[in-house]
């Protein structure tokens, strides 16, 4: 076993064993992400200290014949947005930089499970960009290429995973910021239902209340892993003392019988020709497996007008994150504009809906729960829905374009990078489960990957199907520098 690269299982077990120590893995560890992590700059808050004298600890517990939990000795990074006792929280803004005196609900779970956390991931200013890039700790590069992004939100955590400076990461999503990151790096993320996990300790200004879309989940280099993470996250918080959590069981382990439809590509995002040929290819091969293939089925609603309601309940989700100075720039901008036109830019389309009235957002909540109807009945005569997570691989940094003025080449035509919200809100929107999962290579080497949707609260099932491709299709591959 190659430590570096082991799975959180896989340590768990040659620890319990004997075969090796928590401090020595600990070691191992540290010792690597500062050979390493100049090159990448994936954990940028370093716990080094207190996660020795966690291992010390459990070692002395493991040798007292103590029963074991699931991730006992597993050193793990997690995603700065969350509180971690007596480390700094700042979401990339200077002027929020703060020492957090508790940890994040989740977080205390993971350590409650075994876990010892050595440290922080980057991400983008306030969590919203592809690119971790912030004023504070600098810009997060991927460990397949130097020169290109490792994805966002959480991408010091996919950076950190792939590097193997970690065998565990946490990280949240509300625009694909876990599931970007893992296929831009080739590693596995889950988006779970929403508000399966509890967001407590993941808010910047200590708010209590989930955010509309956003989950946080687990990240791994193995399917397994983000099946014994997830269950050590999940459950109701404290305050929902009268609910218990019982996920329905996989619909099947294995891929014989499996039904599977496949939504390759899609006017609102166009996906570029490889990744799209691959998911075909995936096709081929899961119908050689005894599987029930669809090209074409599809739930019986307009996704791209479901995208255009995720696009406007996600900026009135995120609104609460803007800057009092920003949202009177966005009144006084659509002050200007006038009636709303069919051609309006992006600047004046975000702040519409960033500031959309509440009796419009109701009646796209309630858009919002026929589209939910609809891809339940979807998920009865389906068991997943593979789709692709982004059009396209990772992209060389790009310092100086936002979101709104960010181009790409997609089959070489330009596009607007924005239009990638597509590929995020076909789960997000519904607030099901996705597994990110490694699908393929490009030509070039890079690695990409596919989501593997579910019926609501059937996590177990989209993570069961990434665990039967890794062994069938493709798991995570070490990247040649590393």
């Amino acid at each position: 076993m190659e430590l570096a690269y082991a799975t959180a299982r896989q340590i768990a077990k040659a620890i319990a064993s004997g075969k090796i120590s928590c401090t020595e893995t600990v070691k191992a560890q540290i010792a690597r992400i500062e050979a390493l992590d100049g090159a990448v700059n994936a954990v940028v808050v370093r716990d080094f200290d207190r996660a020795l004298t966690t291992a010390r600890s459990h070692d002395r517990k493991r040798k007292k014949g103590d029963k074991l939990p699931p991730l006992f000795g597993v050193p793990m990074t997690v995603k700065e947005s969350y509180d971690v006792a007596g480390l700094p929280t700042c979401w990339g803004v200077q002027e929020a930089l703060h020492t957090a005196n508790a940890d994040a609900l989740v977080i205390g779970r993971l350590k409650e499970a075994g876990a010892i956390i050595t440290g922080k991931t980057n991400v983008p200013v306030m969590l919203m960009d592809w690119q971790s890039r912030n004023p504070v700790y600098g810009q997060t590069n991927n460990p397949w290429d130097v020169t290109r992004w490792a994805g966002g939100s959480s991408g010091g955590s996919a950076a950190s995973l792939t590097a193997g400076f970690a065998a565990l990461e946490a990280g949240s999503d509300i625009g694909g910021s876990l599931r970007d990151p893992a296929h831009f790096c080739g590693v596995y993320a889950h988006k779970p239902t929403w508000n399966l996990l509890p967001l407590l300790g993941h808010s910047l200004a200590g708010g209590i209340v989930p955010t509309d879309l956003s989950v946080i989940g687990p990240m791994a280099r193995s399917a397994g892993d983000l099946d014994i993470a997830l269950h050590a996250m999940a459950g109701p918080a404290p305050i929902e003392r009268g609910l218990t959590l019982a996920l329905p069981k996989p619909r099947q382990r294995g891929l014989k019988g499996l039904r599977v439809a496949i939504l390759a590509d899609h006017p609102s995002a166009p996906v570029e020709r490889e990744i799209v040929a691959t998911l075909h290819e995936l096709a081929r091969h899961l119908k050689s497996e005894g599987v029930k293939i669809s090209l074409t089925a599809r739930p019986d609603l307009d996704l791209a007008a479901a995208n255009e309601t995720y696009l406007t309940l996600l900026n009135a989700a995120l609104s609460a994150r803007m800057p009092d100075d920003r949202i009177a720039a966005m009144r006084a901008l659509l002050a200007k504009a006038g009636p709303a036109r069919a051609d309006e830019d992006f600047a004046v389309r975000d702040s519409r809906s960033t500031l959309v009235e509440h009796r419009i957002w109701l009646r796209l909540n309630e858009e919002r729960h026929r589209a939910r109807r609809a891809w339940d009945a979807f998920f009865q005569d389906w068991d997943v829905l593979i789709a692709p997570v982004a059009s396209m691989a990772a992209q060389p940094h790009d310092p100086v374009h936002g979101l709104a003025d960010r181009r790409v080449m997609i089959n070489g035509v330009e596009r607007a990078f924005i239009e990638q919200l597509f590929w995020a809100g076909i789960a997000t929107m519904p607030l099901l489960p996705a597994t990110s999962a490694p699908l393929g290579f490009t030509e070039g080497g890079l690695p990409f990957g596919m989501q593997i949707l579910g019926a609501p609260y059937e996590d177990r099932t989209t993570i069961a199907v990434a665990a039967a491709l890794e062994k069938s299709w493709l798991g995570f591959q070490r990247p040649p520098h590393f």
